[in-house]
C-alpha cells in the first residue's frame, strides 16, 4: 500500500509541476529604426508598433525599391515571423532560438532568406537574413 501512495503523490506533484510555455514576443523590436552603414544612395526604415506589426522598407530618391510588411504571431504555442509583400503568399519563418535582446526564425524551404536573426547591441538593432549560401547584414539606429 505504501508504495502505491508514493507512486501517487510523485504523479501529483509532478503533474503540477509541469512548466508552461509561455511565448514572450521580441518587445526590443519596437520603435523606428534607419538602416546605418549602407553602401549606396538608398534609405531604408523599419518600424516596429506595440502589436508587433511592422513594415520594412527601401527608398531611392522619391521611389520605393522594397516593401515588405511583418508581423509576429502565435500559432499553436509558436511564435512565427509573418513577411508579406515579397512573394505572392505570405511566408512564415518559425523562432527557433530567443532571448530578451534576440532572435532567430527559420524557414528552410524559402528560397531566400532561410535564416533571420534581429539582435539588439550597443543600442542597435541589427539584423542578418542569409542562406547557406549569402547573407545579408542591416544595422539600424532608432530615429
Amino acid at each position: 500500500m505504501k508504495p502505491t501512495l508514493i507512486l501517487c503523490c510523485f504523479l501529483i506533484i509532478f503533474s503540477c509541476n509541469k512548466e508552461k510555455t509561455i511565448l514572450e514576443k521580441p518587445s526590443f523590436l519596437i520603435g523606428k529604426w534607419i538602416r546605418v552603414e549602407k553602401a549606396d544612395s538608398t534609405l531604408t526604415l523599419e518600424t516596429w508598433h506595440k502589436n508587433f506589426t511592422g513594415e520594412g522598407i527601401t527608398l531611392k530618391g522619391k521611389d520605393t525599391t522594397f516593401y515588405e510588411q511583418m508581423e509576429i504571431i502565435n500559432l499553436k504555442d509558436t511564435l512565427y515571423l509573418k513577411v508579406t509583400g515579397v512573394n505572392e503568399t505570405a511566408t512564415l519563418f518559425k523562432f527557433t532560438k530567443q532571448t530578451d535582446t534576440s532572435f532567430i526564425c527559420e524557414n528552410l524551404e524559402n528560397e531566400f532568406p532561410t535564416k533571420i536573426k534581429y539582435y539588439l547591441e550597443n543600442k542597435l538593432l541589427k539584423a542578418e537574413v542569409s542562406n547557406n549560401d549569402f547573407k545579408i547584414d542591416f544595422v539600424f539606429k532608432k530615429r
